[in-house]
């Protein structure tokens, strides 16, 4: 939360099942029958098990990840990684419901496929409640609006990351050595604030969205990708090296802090919403579920090492992103600046989801020739609207907290149990199996609240623990 939930390679607005996520038309209607059991047919130039792999990587591992050690300070060096590998298991389980509920409508209505919007609005159909079968479109709605809150939220926190770590460049630039054992420097520039320096971004990203090829942003992908995949080698092998005793660290932080650490912990993992569309370019879609748990499990573990691990390496001193703990010398500057830069190209893949679910309605009520102006336009005013956020929300910890806490936890953890209960109850479940789902959303809907509420709490009195800063 990932955070990269894009689609990187063809994409279509995929709250609609009249296209498949390949852009291509439904094929093969014929092939569905009416028994209980659904096969999934895959697409004949359709992905491999290696190559839906690592879009699975891509589609969770991002820059929620490098907040991960402040989170499990803010739940102590115990609790932290416990609680995270419980938020993955949950988080894996969820987006098995999410595909099982899918497959189960698309036998039950002769679909080649069914996202996550439609497969709540379908699951509000088969509920015994006239007024929610009367109200179903409202499901699809809903998930369309935290899916925009989400990208959105996404692209806040890319401006504030860029802005952290090219303040802190910058102003180290002159007093940058070849000496990477100490994190000092011999002198640090004075500098704008961080809120100047997202303001200084804002005309380079508008240019950015102004791009709407996907082979175009899929090569962007590639390269922020590999920019980011070297960026974390050299993170991990800083890390590792010179870890102090942790005795004084709390196994168990305040209560307090532990709604941050939900909210960090969630927006990294919230990255339910590539599953269906993955699943559904496969070749081979049955393999789908052992992929969906091996790469989940990669994910876990990398987590649960670079939390942990930069915790126990900076201990108190950890900040909103790890990479501003680095030393300020050229390696690990480089370091910052590749992520920055890999970090910029995924803005254009993240903010694509919002800007296809809120741009084309608009486009259709205007005649053909004001279309391009229009289209640049909106792009232009939603980059800006983030940039606004982020302006406003100057701090990279709580913009993630308060975007996991508020959409990612809705998208997650409340709203897949639920679905699983609408969609089965009619045909029987297990006690074991409702209250089982009821637990996962109340723990869901119990931190988006207090998670909320905590976050806005720290923004507005913010403590002195909690208080990160872009410069040593």
């Amino acid at each position: 939360m990932s955070t990269k939930r894009l689609r990187n390679e063809e994409y279509n607005d995929y709250s609609s099942t009249e296209v498949t996520p390949d852009g291509s038309p439904p094929e093969g209607l014929s092939g569905f029958s009416g028994s209980s059991s659904y096969q999934r047919f895959g697409e004949t130039n359709g992905t491999t098990w290696l190559q839906t792999l690592i879009h699975l990587l891509k589609g969770n591992i991002g820059t929620g990840m490098l907040g991960l050690p402040l989170a499990i300070r803010n739940a102590g060096i115990v609790m932290g990684p416990i609680s995270l590998f419980v938020i993955g298991i949950i988080a894996v389980h969820c987006m098995d419901i999410l595909v099982k509920c899918a497959h189960h409508f698309c036998n039950k209505y002769h679909k080649p496929f069914v996202d996550y919007g439609d497969a709540v609005m379908h699951g509000l159909e088969a509920t015994p409640s006239a007024w929610l079968r009367n109200h179903s479109i409202w499901g699809r709605y809903l998930v369309g609006f935290f899916l925009i809150l989400t990208q959105l939220g996404f692209c806040c926190a890319y401006f504030v990351f860029l802005a952290d770590n090219l303040r802190q460049v910058i102003s180290a630039a002159n007093g940058t050595t070849n000496n990477c054992n100490a994190n000092e420097t011999a002198l640090l520039m004075p500098t704008m604030s961080s809120q100047l320096y997202i303001l200084c971004l804002l005309p380079f990203v508008i240019l950015l969205v102004f791009i709407q090829n996907l082979k175009i942003l899929s090569i962007f992908s590639m390269l922020a990708n590999l920019l980011m995949f070297c960026s974390l080698i050299m993170i991990y092998q800083y890390i590792v090296r010179g870890i102090p005793d942790p005795s004084h660290l709390p196994l168990v932080a305040p209560w307090r802090t532990f709604p941050l650490f939900f909210g960090t912990a969630i927006f990294a993992f919230e990255g339910i919403g590539v599953v269906l569309p993955l699943e559904n370019k496969m070749k081979n879609p049955q393999q789908f579920p052992i992929i969906l748990y091996v790469g989940m499990g990669i994910v876990t573990t990398v987590y649960l090492s670079l939390g942990t691990l930069g915790y126990l390496r900076f201990g108190t001193t950890i900040q909103a992103s790890i990479t501003l703990n680095l030393p300020n010398c050229w390696l690990y500057q480089s370091v910052k600046l590749l992520y920055s830069i890999g970090i910029f190209f995924t803005y254009a893949l993240q903010f694509y989801v919002p800007a296809e679910i809120i741009i084309p309605p608009a486009l259709s009520q205007v005649p053909e020739r004001w279309k391009l102006w229009l289209n640049l336009l909106l792009r232009a005013c939603l980059v800006c609207v983030t940039c606004l956020l982020a302006i406003l929300i100057p701090r990279l910890d709580i913009v993630i907290s308060l975007v996991g806490s508020v959409s990612s936890s809705a998208l997650a953890m409340i709203i897949p149990p639920l679905l699983e209960i609408c969609t089965y109850s009619s045909e029987g479940m297990h006690p074991l199996r409702i209250a089982k789902d009821i637990l996962i959303s109340v723990v869901g809907f119990v931190g988006f609240v207090v998670g909320t509420y905590e976050s806005l709490s720290e923004l507005i009195v913010p403590t002195v623990s909690n208080v990160t800063s872009a410069l040593p």
